[in-house]
């Protein structure tokens, strides 16, 4: 659950000239950045510390742009742009950037779709073909829609409905938010999945595959002159999608108390979700607050050290384990999350108390300077080490360009940590994190042998994000 700001998962018709180049000051290189005409925004970092290259390709729609009876449609997609175009037929893309030595795949979320290649630096211009070819002639034949169809619903018996803990947290979503696209799964309901067409899927397809939809990100041993000519060359001709209509996110009402819900299922163990309404970096009244909350989280689960880990799985030993998260970078008002499994032997209703008192704790006394000096450097050392990575830095510009909120945020996040203080952080425990914007979700275990034909234990990943 843990997810830091930065952390935390993409044009064109292109003519003689790009909109212009802005060189920006990254962590250890420039960001330049290119608009095409037809709208595809273009960020290139140079890294040459080795041979090769990440692209990403950013779409920004995912789970939260789509309406009741046609959830995961999305993800349904991001399954079949690997299902073929008249000049790559199924399976082709991935047999190419495989010989070619690389590595490939796509993830969707609640607000972006993603898809990425890592690659020997002299072969990225294959990823481009490649991408370019799939974001204006995917075929989207029915034969395949209808067999991809059945392998989204198995996964979703795999990750959701066989995954007691995945479960819980799928009712949770829907219990916290229940006005906002948040209260859906990425993976969409069954019933939905069941009744979506290929028609559906191609006008999906149409609404937002396009350049003006989509942000291009690459770090590695490039020449960013040389990516703009290649996404000229490749990108350019294609037309931008002037369909797409930019829909007003729905708001939440009013928080009026405390939110319960109970999954009863075949498990092991039992497990516990705490979950406040919170503002996102978009929707914070100050964007203090959003820095502010991600410190508070930081302050209960940064670590080995961090309060919950400290006091309740190794001090009272009432947790077999315990986490804290909060994200920033979301489009809409988002959660500040809690979760839990209770030790052998202890009560889910003890470790709720424990879990809620570290909670009123935040709220009632400000965290002394020693603590949070400690929790800032394990904060900022965390975004250090994760920019060693070239696709690390590739998600982390592609996210926060996705939302809205822009790459420059990368340059503002140090410094914006170093400026929480003991009385911010205290304040947005009073503000936020507050029994009137609660939900909790339980889960209460069934014996296993009563699983019946669907369920096959929990060995396989966790449903909570969705990728191919």
């Amino acid at each position: 659950m843990r997810a830091l700001l930065p952390a935390a998962l993409a044009a064109l018709l292109l003519a003689p000239a790009a909109a212009g180049a802005a060189l920006e000051r990254g962590a250890g290189g420039e960001v330049h950045e290119f608009r095409l005409d037809n709208g595809l925004k273009i960020l290139v970092k140079e890294d040459h510390r080795a041979p090769v290259a990440v692209s990403q390709l950013w779409y920004r729609v995912g789970s939260s742009h789509e309406r009741p009876g046609a959830t995961g449609i999305s993800h349904l997609l991001e399954h079949l742009m690997f299902k073929g175009t008249p000049r790559h037929p199924a399976g082709e893309f991935s047999r190419i950037i495989a010989q070619l030595g690389g590595r490939e795949n796509a993830f969707t979320a609640r607000d972006y779709t993603a898809y990425f290649q890592t690659l020997a630096a002299d072969r990225l211009e294959k990823a481009f073909e490649l991408e370019a070819d799939r974001m204006a002639h995917l075929l989207l034949d029915e034969t395949e829609f209808l067999k991809e169809r059945e392998v989204v619903m198995e996964e979703r018996r795999l990750r959701t409905e066989d995954d007691p803990e995945a479960l819980t947290y799928e009712a949770f979503q829907a219990t916290a938010f229940l006005h906002a696209p948040y209260r859906n799964p990425v993976i969409g309901w069954m019933d939905d999945l069941r009744r979506l067409t290929v028609e559906q899927v191609r006008d999906w397809y149409r609404r937002w595959y396009g350049p003006d939809n989509a942000v291009l990100v690459v770090v590695g041993d490039v020449d960013p002159q040389r990516i703009l000519a290649l996404a000229r060359k490749h990108f350019g001709p294609l037309r931008p999608r002037r369909e797409a209509v930019r829909d007003a996110p729905l708001r939440e009402p009013a928080l009026r108390g405390e939110r319960r819900v109970t999954v009863r299922a075949p498990a092991k163990v039992p497990y516990l979700i705490l979950g406040y309404r919170v503002p996102s970096l978009r929707t914070a009244a100050e964007p203090w607050e959003a820095y502010a909350l991600d410190v508070a989280a930081a302050v209960l689960a940064g670590g080995e050290s961090a309060r919950l880990p400290r006091e309740l799985v190794r001090g009272r030993r009432l947790a077999a384990a315990a986490d804290a998260g909060y994200s920033a970078a979301s489009r809409l008002d988002t959660l500040f999350l809690l979760d839990a499994t209770p030790a052998p032997g202890r009560a889910l209703a003890e470790l709720e108390e424990a879990l809620r008192s570290q909670v009123r704790r935040l709220r009632e006394e400000p965290v002394s300077a020693q603590e949070l000096e400690r929790i800032k450097t394990q904060v900022i050392a965390s975004d250090v080490y994760r920019r060693d990575s070239m696709f690390y830095q590739a998600m982390v510009m592609g996210r926060l360009e996705s939302v809205g909120l822009g790459w420059r945020l990368i340059e503002e996040y140090v410094d914006r940590i170093r400026a929480v203080t003991p009385e911010q952080v205290q304040a947005v425990a009073r503000r936020y994190l507050v029994d009137e914007r609660l939900t909790v979700a339980v889960l209460e275990p069934l014996p296993m042998e009563r699983s019946g034909e669907g369920a096959r234990g929990r060995d396989h990943a966790e449903g909570k994000g969705h990728d191919r």
